[in-house]
């Protein structure tokens, strides 16, 4: 329940929560959904619930054991702040992160509504990075809740990006990455989509992650925009990480 990432943006992933459910377009296709049904007929016993919800309470210590610091992206299986996962499990994750100090943690949530809920009862320690994925303008209030946490670090993944964004405020945001989808059914990004978010962040200095084009064969369209690699990342807490580009 935690490994070494291929996602290009992060290092690691760690999973004491699987399985979430769809709420919005964004969630069509979801990745996480494919992978769970998939362990679950290999006979994985984490997976034994399917996508349903499950809570891993004995994997809740498990960044302590590592002695090297890491980029870790939390519950990329599931949702943090999805309506069944229980505040006193989600203020257990908040205790481990704050005391895995040496990490750098990285939580993202479609869910901003119970986010904002529940961000009165947390701590939020400097190492905790909090973001929201956004897919479409029907979505960006998802960023207005993000603006109101106390994180050191506030992004927004535009992935997977699904039409033009507009009316972008991003004042309060440290760093956005866009990502076309990919795998079975993966539907379209738009060159002009993915250059107005690019053009908006280099406008107001916000460090911007072209992280791919997606597609059935993702690795074949690459994750080049206008000729160019984008890796760039939030200041905060990076030159320790080595990211595979």
């Amino acid at each position: 329940m935690t490994a070494i990432s291929k996602i290009e943006w992060t290092n690691s992933t760690w999973n004491p929560i699987t399985g979430c459910s769809k709420i919005s377009t964004g969630c069509q296709n979801c990745y996480a959904y494919r992978m769970a049904i998939r362990l679950q007929a290999a006979g994985n016993r984490r997976y034994k619930n399917g996508f349903n919800v499950t809570l891993h309470e004995d994997l809740l210590q498990i960044p302590l054991q590592w002695s090297k610091s890491r980029l870790v992206f939390v519950n990329s299986m599931s949702d943090l702040f999805h309506e069944e996962v229980p505040l006193s499990f989600i203020k257990k994750i908040f205790q481990t992160m704050k005391q895995a100090s040496e990490h750098t943690f990285q939580v993202l949530t479609k869910r901003s509504v119970r986010m904002v809920e529940c961000a009165k009862h947390l701590e939020w320690p400097s190492n905790v990075w909090m973001g929201v994925s956004v897919e479409s303008n029907e979505h960006i209030e998802r960023i207005k809740h993000l603006s109101q946490m106390s994180a050191s670090v506030r992004f927004v993944s535009f992935e997977p990006l699904l039409g033009p964004i507009h009316d972008m405020d991003l004042t309060e945001i440290n760093w956005v990455i866009v990502g076309g989808e990919s795998g079975p059914g993966a539907r379209t990004m738009k060159p002009e989509w993915a250059r107005l978010i690019r053009d908006y962040c280099s406008n107001k200095s916000i460090p911007f992650f072209f992280k791919q084009w997606g597609g059935v064969f993702k690795k074949i369209n690459g994750r080049t925009l206008d000729g160019e690699i984008w890796n760039q990342m939030p200041q905060e807490g990076t030159k320790q990480f080595c990211l595979q580009m």
